[in-house]
């Protein structure tokens, strides 16, 4: 009886060790989960403020509407880049996909704000100012999300690979998370916005 009574505790206690692993998994994925989903607030105001941005730069820059509709089009893949992150920000393609979406936009935009440089009336355009000053914000705002975004993702790969939760991650599908990051220099950046 007494070695039944052992045997009934140990495994008591696998179970008990088990339950919690995969709860504290559970909740380390839906953190990160919820520092994504903080990112993605932000890009939707990010990709909001661009027609804005760009209706009011039209009226000024009638010769530069390749580079108007390059903001637009990078804009338009970007958005659609982070409905599908933001529906699974585990998937790493996903990630990938918008990271590269973003790099176009911020490229995109970074020739935008080159070419209202050129532009003095626009730049001194009530309307343009606010949303620039908007835009510079936001992208602080996506610096510091990601930044919450990437220490979350960091939490849960580094708890789903030790051990003994790497026993529990495996069997229970706890896949590894995707970082949110930046590859070129120029992207490290926010976009520099100067009003003289």
């Amino acid at each position: 009886m007494v070695p039944l009574l052992i045997v009934l505790a140990v495994v008591v206690v696998l179970v008990l060790a088990v339950a919690g692993i995969y709860n504290k998994l559970v909740t380390l994925r839906n953190r990160y989960k919820n520092a994504f989903s903080q990112i993605d607030v932000q890009l939707k105001r990010r990709y909001d403020l661009i027609p804005n941005l760009v209706e009011t730069a039209k009226a000024y820059m009638a010769h530069e509407r390749q580079t108007l509709e390059a903001v637009i089009q990078a804009r338009n893949q970007a958005a659609s880049a982070s409905r599908a992150a933001a529906s699974d920000p585990g998937n790493a393609d996903a990630m990938r996909s918008l990271i590269g979406a973003e790099s176009a936009l911020s490229g995109a935009l970074g020739r935008l704000l080159v070419t209202v440089e050129r532009y003095p009336d626009l730049k001194a355009n009530q309307n343009m100012s606010q949303l620039m000053e908007e835009l510079t914000s936001t992208e602080n705002k996506i610096a510091f999300s990601r930044q919450a975004y990437n220490d979350a993702v960091m939490g849960y790969n580094t708890a789903r690979e030790t051990f003994p939760n790497v026993m529990v991650a495996g069997p229970f599908g706890f896949q590894p998370a995707a970082l949110f990051e930046v590859k070129a220099e120029t992207e490290r950046e926010a976009p520099k916005v100067k009003f003289q």
